[in-house]
């Protein structure tokens, strides 16, 4: 079937296909001579969360993203790419080096959602997602976001405040789970399936509805049947948007990244009711 043909739920089952390129991946086949920091200095690591300095095509660059893992251990360690407050915390700082240094910003969208645990609410996981979000938001670098595969809740978001934000084709975006969503909606987690259609969570949609900026092609099939095409796809597109954005002054950088969100919900409102 053409990715075109493709219904919601489809996407879904793509954009959480256990073989999809997740951030170490990403980072592998576009960046160069990659260093990982970890930690956040005042809890402890989060290997949920991938980042470090690295060269992209001559440019020095933050990049940083939700970290999956592929085998059952990763999985497992990683708590299937939702992080703790740790994992928030590390962000900001990597975020704050990069402000510093006056390096722009790549991050990778991937994560069910921020992880729900006990622990994690004791340690401030609300706040640390909050932080997050206000420090991205006022940096005064270049920010690109990518959306890579599941982009859920706050969880996501987290790492989604970019001057600009791409999406992969098959990549999904939105507020809670299908099956979350059917849950509450309609106390029956079955009917995820017609949730997807409701929750207007695909690429297509949210460029519609001014959410993200552009669409990145994948394969026929999905992006795990032929990553190389899709890294090549990727690499045009941050080299793109990075050559625009570094045009811009610092100010303009923040206040434009500011406004672009703060009109996002009433953009969107206006097109549906068009």
């Amino acid at each position: 079937m053409a990715n075109h043909d493709l219904t919601a739920a489809q996407r879904v089952a793509l954009a959480r296909h256990q073989d999809r390129p997740g951030t170490a991946e990403f980072i592998s086949a576009l960046f160069t001579d990659f260093f990982e920091q970890r930690g956040d200095r005042f809890c402890g690591e989060d290997g949920s969360i991938l980042g470090g300095i690295a060269f992209f095509h001559g440019r020095p660059v933050t990049v940083l993203g939700h970290r999956k893992g592929r085998t059952l251990e990763e999985h497992i360690a990683y708590r299937f790419g939702m992080p703790n407050p740790e994992g928030y915390r590390k962000a900001q700082r990597i975020l704050k080096q990069a402000e510093k240094f006056h390096r722009p910003v790549v991050t990778f969208v991937d994560t069910p959602g921020a992880y729900p645990g006990l622990e994690a609410e004791a340690k401030g996981q609300g706040e640390a997602i909050a932080r997050t979000l206000a420090l991205m938001s006022a940096l005064t670098v270049p920010v690109i976001c990518v959306v890579t595969g599941e982009g859920g809740s706050g969880g996501a978001l987290a790492l989604g405040v970019g001057n600009r934000v791409l999406m992969l084709e098959n990549a999904v975006y939105s507020v809670l789970s299908p099956e979350g969503f059917a849950s509450i909606l309609w106390k029956d987690s079955s009917r995820s399936a017609e949730a997807c259609e409701v929750m207007k969570l695909t690429a297509g949609d949210l460029l519609e509805l001014g959410v993200i900026d552009a669409i990145i092609p994948e394969p026929e099939g999905g992006a795990h049947l032929a990553p190389q095409t899709l890294y090549h796809e990727l690499d045009r597109a941050l080299i793109g948007e990075l050559d625009s954005l570094e045009k811009l002054r610092p100010s303009a950088l923040a206040a434009g990244r500011y406004q672009k969100f703060r009109k996002m919900g009433a953009n969107a409102l206006r097109k549906e009711r068009t």
